[in-house]
């Protein structure tokens, strides 16, 4: 059977990295966002009120399990639960669960996990492997009281083939045409960027300006929003730009910046993890252009994929559904425990799951009776149909 211990710091010095890394490599789906470099920043950037816990799992002196684990307290109905979610959340956009355990031992690390962190509520947030390499987190839901696997996000992805080397076929071809003369008329320069860890800092003061005026800015909804969440993307990026794992595409105007990708790369694969323009450029089209650069890219230095690090899951306006060759699914697990408030939030979701479904087809009737009352034609008109664009969610 697995051996597991606590830790509270993966960053103390005594933490063990080189078993870490081994089994992060272990793991096929591990993303840069399993990498130490970023739940280094993550740990760091934790609030006062938050608590971390990592349970190890070892195999004679085989690491088999790290889970970095998080425990605050989050409001749900004005009350304020304990709930435990993986080191990343909400910043970290795929996950793979560092596991090599069987069903059995997985099961025992719960187990752990509910005698050490007492909590109402265990939520892992973007994991994106199948269900069926997941028996044992099958087993943690027969161990809840309520239980819930939900789709968070398809995300779209493109895989590179020698078929990029042609011009992109249909709508697209023209709206990339578009672009290239505007960007061309005004003087602006694309441009490819490897970060090292001194290069980064200056590289995210630039991006995050252009953020802040953006309409990400405006909203406070960017990766730069909040002291936090800026702290952590510096410290993360600069640790992975270390490792050579940070790309960046840009669009320059007389030496400034007015445009960008950012994208993590690992295992031949592109992450595109944020982007922003200056309002002013807007027309440009720079964000297609720029995506059409990093394809570019990937056939010049043998990347396999181009993936939209993560999406709305309903009207995402990720340029890449343009190109894409597949999707990915990221999915949540929830498992409520037996405590009276792992009860209380457990009937409160299986009641809501129920209540959802007469709740949408009200809300669509009474949004379908102004519409039908104003789309009726008076006596002697003649109606035509139109287009109207809904409201579309960008990524990060």
């Amino acid at each position: 059977m697995a051996r597991f211990e606590w830790r509270t710091s993966l960053c103390a010095p005594d933490f063990p990295a080189a078993a870490f890394e081994a089994l992060r490599l272990l793991v096929t789906d591990h993303t840069p966002f399993n990498s130490l470099g970023w739940l280094h920043a993550a740990e760091q950037a934790l609030d006062s009120h938050q608590r971390l816990h990592i349970l190890l799992g070892w195999e004679a002196d085989e690491l088999r399990l790290c889970l970095p684990l998080v425990v605050s307290r989050e409001p749900f109905f004005g009350i304020r639960f304990r709930v435990v979610r993986h080191l990343g959340y909400p910043l970290a956009d795929r996950l793979a669960l560092l596991s090599q355990l069987n069903a059995r031992d997985l099961r025992q690390a719960l187990v752990f996990i509910r005698q050490r962190i007492p909590h109402a509520l265990l939520q892992l947030n973007e994991l994106c492997e199948p269900a069926n390499e997941h028996g044992g987190l099958n087993e943690w839901m027969l161990l809840s009281s309520t239980g819930e696997r939900r789709l968070s996000c398809r995300a779209p992805v493109h895989q590179i083939s020698d078929a990029d080397r042609q011009e992109v076929s249909g709508d697209p071809r023209y709206k990339l045409r578009r672009a290239r003369k505007r960007i061309a008329a005004c003087g602006a320069q694309v441009r490819r960027i490897i970060p090292d860890a001194h290069s980064m800092g200056p590289l995210l003061q630039a991006i995050s300006e252009v953020e802040a005026v953006s309409w990400k800015g405006d909203e406070g909804v960017g990766i730069f929003a909040t002291p936090r969440s800026r702290q952590w993307i510096e410290n993360a990026f600069t640790a992975l730009a270390a490792h050579g794992l940070v790309r960046v595409v840009t669009l320059e105007l007389d030496g400034r910046c007015i445009s960008y990708r950012l994208g993590l790369l690992e295992q031949g694969r592109l992450y595109d993890y944020n982007l922003a323009f200056l309002p002013q450029y807007a027309d440009l089209g720079s964000g297609r252009v720029l995506l059409e650069e990093w394809i570019r890219w990937g056939l010049d230095d043998h990347w396999r994929w181009i993936d939209a690090s993560r999406v709305s899951l309903e009207n995402s306006s990720h340029q890449l559904h343009e190109r894409m060759t597949g999707q990915l699914e990221h999915w949540r697990w929830s498992f409520y425990s037996w405590r009276p408030s792992g009860l209380l939030l457990g009937l409160a979701l299986r009641l809501w799951q129920r209540l959802k479904p007469t709740l949408q087809q009200w809300r669509a009737k009474r949004a379908a009776a102004p519409t039908a009352a104003i789309a009726k034609p008076l006596p002697g008109t003649i109606t035509t149909e139109g287009e109207h664009a809904s409201p579309s969610h960008s990524q990060r």
